[in-house]
């Protein structure tokens, strides 16, 4: 800027020659000298700023991290407002989820309770699995046939047949009564075919399936010999 200012300046030089004074008055010269100096003061600011930027700029830039601050504070607020709820909602549910399971343990361990009979039929079913389990070990399948009979109308596979039904109610536990009966039946078939590997699969089918559908009822805790 200075530059051009002084590219500007010619009017301020009055031409004289050497053999004439000069002729100018003080009123003609005064009010170019002040616009002069006024535009060389400010250059001087100008260039002073440009120098030293403002102190406004550090405050806005304070402003600036403040309001970032206090929305990502306000943000982390509603965060954790949302999160709140959500766990709440989840604590109710799995409240929820608690008491309707005691309700169910209970009811279950009435009916178990006041099932006596059915008990007994079942605990004849884990005594005779084990004297089975035990002749099949040794390969003395005629023991075995004497212990589980002839076919699934003899009168204990009736009883425990009866029992299970009665204390089933969840799919997975009918399931499971589905599995055994069907072992069960290919394990008196195999046993009385004489069939030792065989009877040895099956076994393993019908105990495993009790064990689960006593596990899943409650039973297993009610029953020795498991």
């Amino acid at each position: 800027m200075a530059t051009n200012f002084l590219s500007t300046a010619n009017p301020f030089l009055v031409p004289f020659s050497s053999s004439s004074s000069p002729s100018f008055s003080l009123a003609a010269v005064t009010p170019t000298y002040v616009s002069v100096k006024r535009q060389l003061t400010i250059c001087k600011a100008v260039n002073e700023a440009a120098k030293h930027p403002p102190s406004v700029t550090k405050r806005g830039v304070y402003i600036s991290f403040l309001t970032s601050f206090v929305l990502k504070l306000a943000g982390k607020d509603c965060f954790d407002a949302k999160a709140a709820i959500l766990e709440a909602d989840d604590d109710v549910e799995l409240l929820e989820k608690v008491k309707m399971d005691r309700k169910k343990r209970l009811e279950r361990q009435g009916v178990i309770s006041s099932s006596i009979k059915e008990t007994g039929y079942l605990q004849d079913v884990v005594y005779k699995l084990s004297k089975v389990g035990e002749a099949i070990e040794k390969n003395d399948l005629p023991t075995a046939s004497s212990v589980l009979g002839k076919g699934t109308d003899t009168d204990w596979v009736q009883k425990a047949t009866i029992a299970l039904t009665k204390l089933s109610s969840s799919a997975e536990e009918k399931t499971e009564v589905n599995a055994f009966n069907s072992s069960l039946a290919s394990l008196i078939s195999s046993v009385v075919e004489n069939d030792v590997e065989s009877s040895k699969v099956a076994f393993v089918s019908s105990a495993s399936a009790f064990q689960k559908w006593t596990s899943l009822t409650g039973l297993v805790v009610q029953l020795k010999g498991l």
